[in-house]
């Protein structure tokens, strides 16, 4: 028996509690410090990541509220296609608001024919008039030719409505992007009373689709878009129009000059001007446009360079206006647009050579144009009359 004591004894006295060893202290000590590091590193990684949500949320919400989603128009019905005609001479200029205030009667030659007389009026404004709103008051030659003239309107003048009724163009698109590449596209414009949209679709091989859309308002002065976006295989990029100023895709702003358009709206905006004869349509003259993208704006020059004659399947010979534009400052990429306007069918763009820089580039011709009805002129009473 003493023997198994003297045993257990040596064995007990063997056993140090580790609490007692300095080098097992240190490495318990060691062993909870990086646990506690673990836990703090995993709770600032936590933080991190609620950080960055709360930032992702906050900057989607500031985006929803620039960004407000676009409501399309409903579906426009086209009644008749068009054929080319001989084009209609420019119209009297739209009277301005300040100008329909006052209850003057407005006489009208008996005689002499008013195309003639407007079209040698639109060739003695200067160049320099062409930016200006079309709301300006006759020219004092138009002027004197109407005191001239004996018989007076009816109580009830209509005013003209210029801007075209709702119209789709179809293109054939041939290119090349790293080999042949083939689709259709459509240029499609149509108006809700002062509401516009305009929208621009492209399909490559039935396979990819890009849209264009703006909406804004119709004004006596042009179109003045509000919103836009450009639709993309997975991805969305808009711009805004708001108080003066441009709002882009990265957040940034600018504020708005005159007459700004974006991709979409300038082919609607130039017809308009070139049907009207706010720009003249003629070679050696040019038109100067502010554009804007959701990656910036910049003023861009058209040059009329030439009178074309394009062969197209529909319209056979077509004679079309080329214009080409200048080279930017500063560019944001190697896009570029030649834009062809034919006055024969009533001065729409039917030609669009999208260059992509080197070899690349996407050409539009027409095929088809489509309009719904012609919308009635408004009707004013002229103060005064029974």
């Amino acid at each position: 028996m003493r023997k198994f004591w003297i045993i257990e004894f040596i064995i007990a006295s063997s056993r140090r509690d580790p609490r007692l060893d300095p080098e097992q202290t240190l490495l318990a000590t060691h062993g909870r410090s990086r646990r506690m590091k673990s836990r703090w590193v995993g709770l600032l990684l936590v933080l991190l990541v609620l950080l960055g949500h709360l930032s992702g949320l906050s900057w989607l919400r500031n985006q929803l509220q620039v960004f407000k989603p676009m409501v399309p128009m409903a579906e426009p019905l086209f009644t008749r296609t068009i054929v080319p005609m001989a084009p209609v001479p420019y119209s009297v200029p739209i009277r301005s608001h300040e100008a329909e205030a006052k209850p003057d009667k407005v006489p009208v030659p008996a005689s002499a024919p008013l195309a003639p007389i407007v079209e040698a009026e639109a060739e003695a404004i200067p160049a320099a008039a062409h930016e200006q709103t079309s709301q300006e008051p006759p020219t004092e030659p138009l002027a004197k030719v109407f005191e001239a003239s004996e018989p007076a309107v009816a109580a009830v003048l209509p005013v003209t409505d210029t801007w075209p009724a709702d119209t789709r163009l179809t293109y054939r698109l041939t290119g090349n992007y790293r080999g042949p590449i083939y689709g259709s596209a459509r240029v499609q414009w149509q108006r809700e009373q002062s509401r516009y949209q305009v929208q621009v679709d492209l399909s490559l091989a039935l396979v990819i689709q890009v849209a264009m859309i703006s909406q804004g308002q119709v004004t006596d002065n042009g179109l003045v878009p509000s919103a836009y976006e450009e639709q993309y295989p997975g991805s969305v990029q808009r711009m805004a129009f708001d108080g003066g100023y441009v709002k882009f895709q990265d957040g940034t702003q600018k504020l708005q000059p005159p007459g700004l358009q974006d991709t979409a709206s300038q082919f609607v905006e130039l017809s308009h001007r070139f049907s009207t004869g706010r720009d003249a349509l003629k070679i050696g003259s040019e038109v100067p446009l502010w554009l804007a993208r959701p990656q910036g704006m910049a003023l861009w020059t058209y040059d009329v360079v030439e009178l074309d004659t394009l062969q197209t399947t529909e319209f056979g010979a077509l004679s079309a206006f080329h214009l080409q534009p200048r080279p930017i400052a500063n560019p944001r990429g190697a896009i570029t647009a030649e834009i062809w306007f034919a006055p024969s069918l009533q001065y729409l763009p039917v030609r669009v050579r999208i260059a992509l820089g080197a070899d690349n580039f996407i050409d539009l011709l027409v095929e088809r144009i489509e309009q719904g009805v012609t919308p009635a002129p408004q009707v004013t009473e002229q103060p005064g009359n029974p």
